[in-house]
């Protein structure tokens, strides 16, 4: 156990002197390090001090060469602005040495100037003393002439007997009835030669108008009719039961009369388009020889559509061929609606393109809007392509689609107004009622029957001869002129203006008839006598 203690004594003793050891050796090498890193600052201090001087060295050189430098560039820039500043002042010497001179010459013109017009002031003050003294002189000679017209005056008053105010009122009174007199005859003469060359005028531009356009004669049918093959076709047309002619009827709108005419049937409609379309339709089911309803509905609604294009491009053409630009596209297709519509036996849409071509040429004489005449021409009757759908007379209708699609408002009054309904507004309307009324009245326009012409003849006669004093009267120009003969002893010149109004208004009051009616009445005296 000893041994152990002693073992154990021996082994801690030679561990403390390792520490020491090893301590010491730290120590030592601490010291070694502090003076070796002491020996390196102290040489990267001295390093950098021998730099740092170098430095300051080479920026002292640098701070002189560029101080040596910049007192160069200042001697040199003050010696530029020297020599710029001796120039300028060279260049100011001279322009004020110019304008010094120019300001001398001014100052000399300007005296120059100055006693020129001191000069001219002599001359107008020695013109103005003449002028003054012949200014006195004539004051003194209006004085003494005043003074003998004044004697001259009394002596005229003394000769009249009468004053100069009353001398002066009785001879204003003489010119202005003289000047009244004159001009009384002259405004007689030009209404005279007014009323002459006026009617002569207006019988020229309508003659022309009406010899410029050439139309064709009415020769339409209000009726449709369609000829048969056979009277075999009568039977398929009308079908079992009657199912293929209901299903036409209802299709179509209109009415099929079939009676005994051999090979013909009608076709009865208040609607034109339904009529063309109905007449088509069974025109083609009978060159097809298929007639069923099925087969009925569908020519039908093929044949409305081929109608309502022919519709489009006869308004299109209407316009086309009138010249007439800007016009509604409602109102183009409207207006091909005319082609199916007839007044009298005239086909309106052909009426409204002559219309508007005579308006246009009277509105061409005249001086007018030739265009505003043409455009009321061709829709002055539009309302008559739905008057049949619509309520209201063609003229209301007319105008309401005109407003409607924003024409202008003297083409509207030219609708309104083409029947008198209501007051002309522009010249262009009453233009327009008269081509209205050229284009119904003229020959061969309006078709009607024999029996109602010869009934219009006899009542004008009668109506003419049932006045006192009318010896004979007859209806010439298919109606469009009665001419009255008078006995002359008993209607005189100023009866016969009475008589021709009456029989005018009778005939107004008592018949209906297209255009208008000469009312002539004429009264003849002879005297007869025999040599023996």
């Amino acid at each position: 156990m000893l041994n152990s203690l002693v073992g154990l004594l021996g082994f801690q003793m030679s561990t403390a002197v390792l520490v020491v050891t090893i301590l010491g050796c730290i120590i030592v090498g601490a010291v070694a390090g502090i003076f070796v890193f002491r020996a390196i600052v102290i040489k990267k201090i001295n390093k950098a001090k021998n730099s740092a001087s170098s430095i300051i060295e080479d920026a002292n050189l640098e701070a002189k060469a560029i101080i040596k430098e910049a007192r160069l560039s200042a001697q040199e820039e003050s010696l530029k602005i020297k020599t710029d500043t001796e120039n300028e002042l060279k260049e100011r010497r001279v322009e004020i040495e110019k304008l010094n001179n120019r300001f001398l010459q001014r100052e000399e013109f300007i005296n120059n100037r100055e006693q020129s017009l001191e000069k001219k002031n002599d001359a107008l003050e020695s013109f103005k003393e003449k002028l003054d003294n012949q200014e006195k002189k004539l004051n003194a000679r209006q004085e003494e002439l005043d003074k003998k017209n004044a004697e001259i005056i009394k002596e005229l008053e003394k000769v009249a007997g009468l004053t100069k105010e009353e001398a002066k009122d009785r001879l204003v009174a003489q010119i202005t009835d003289e000047a009244k007199h004159d001009s009384a005859l002259k405004l007689r003469e030009i209404e005279q030669d007014l009323k002459d060359n006026s009617h002569k005028l207006a019988t020229e531009i309508i003659s022309n108008a009406i010899q410029k356009y050439s139309a064709d004669l009415t020769s339409e049918t209000t009726v449709s009719t369609i000829d048969l093959p056979n009277d075999d076709m009568k039977g398929r047309l009308i079908g079992r039961e009657g199912r293929n002619i209901k299903a036409i009827e209802m299709a179509t709108g209109v009415d099929l009369i079939i009676d005994d005419t051999p090979e013909t049937i009608v076709i009865s409609g208040f609607d034109p388009i339904r009529r063309e379309v109905a007449r088509i339709a069974i025109t083609k089911l009978i060159q097809d020889g298929r007639i069923h309803p099925a087969r009925i509905e569908e020519t039908v609604a093929k044949t409305r559509k081929d109608i309502e294009h022919e519709i489009k491009e006869a308004g299109e053409a209407a316009v086309l061929e009138t010249g007439i630009i800007g016009l509604h596209p409602e109102l183009v297709k409207t207006l091909g609606r005319l082609k199916y519509r007839t007044s009298y036996g005239q086909n309106v849409l052909k009426h409204s393109i002559e219309v508007s071509f005579i308006a246009g040429m009277l509105a061409a004489e005249l001086g007018c809007d030739e265009m505003i005449a043409k455009r009321g021409g061709l829709l002055h009757d539009i309302g008559k392509a739905v008057d049949h759908e619509v309520e209201g007379t063609h003229v209301t209708i007319g105008t309401q689609l005109a407003r409607k699609y924003k024409e202008n408002d003297k083409v509207i009054n030219c609708i309104e107004a083409h029947h008198g309904d209501v007051e002309f507004n522009c010249v262009e309307a009453v233009l327009v009622q008269a081509a209205d009324t050229i284009s119904s009245a003229r020959p061969g326009a309006r078709r009607e029957s024999i029996e109602n012409y010869v009934k219009r003849l006899e009542k004008l006669e009668q109506i003419a001869s049932s006045f006192d004093g009318v010896e004979k009267a007859y209806a010439i120009q298919a109606g469009r002129e009665i001419r009255v003969i008078v006995k002359p002893d008993s209607i005189s010149d100023e009866q016969s203006v009475t008589l021709a109004r009456d029989i005018a208004k009778r005939i107004e009051a008592e018949m209906e008839y297209p255009g208008q009616i000469k009312v002539n009445v004429i009264r003849e005296f002879r005297s007869v006598d025999f040599a023996k």
